[in-house]
């Protein structure tokens, strides 16, 4: 039996890969044409433009706290639902204000809450943010 020497042209044998690249290639092609780009649902935010001029901002806006037992309090000091919208237009009197902060407790009952938003917007106030606390 005759043995084949291994000569160094065997060494440098070398699989061609530009088939497989080749398909490579169509596949990313087909994944890339057949992907369907759905739009998501959401909310749409309103964000300020960048170059806005921070100059002309209010100094403080108007805080509103309301705990879990329904108490309204403004300024440090406890408010009936019926004098929110006078208490706001007092503090708008004093300050240059658009803005208005309620802070309310996770037990509130969110009817309480929407009234004193409603009362502040009454009031003169547009922006009103409400902020949940946890006891």
């Amino acid at each position: 039996m005759k043995r084949k020497k291994h000569t160094s042209g065997d060494d440098e044998a070398q699989i061609d890969m530009t088939p497989m690249l080749d398909i490579v290639f169509i596949m990313l092609i087909f994944f890339i044409v057949t992907t369907s780009f759905v739009k998501e649902k959401g909310l749409d935010v309103n964000r300020p433009d960048e170059n806005q001029s921070n100059n002309n901002q209010p100094s403080k806006s108007l805080s509103i706290r309301i705990d879990a037992n329904g108490i309204i309090t403004m300024g440090g000091r406890e408010v009936d639902v019926r004098r929110v919208v006078a208490n706001a237009q007092t503090f708008l009197a004093e300050n240059n204000t658009d803005s208005a902060a309620i802070q309310a407790d996770k037990d509130t009952e969110h009817g309480l809450v929407v009234e004193v938003m409603n009362q502040v917007k009454i009031a003169g106030i547009d922006k009103v943010s409400v902020l949940v606390k946890d006891s």
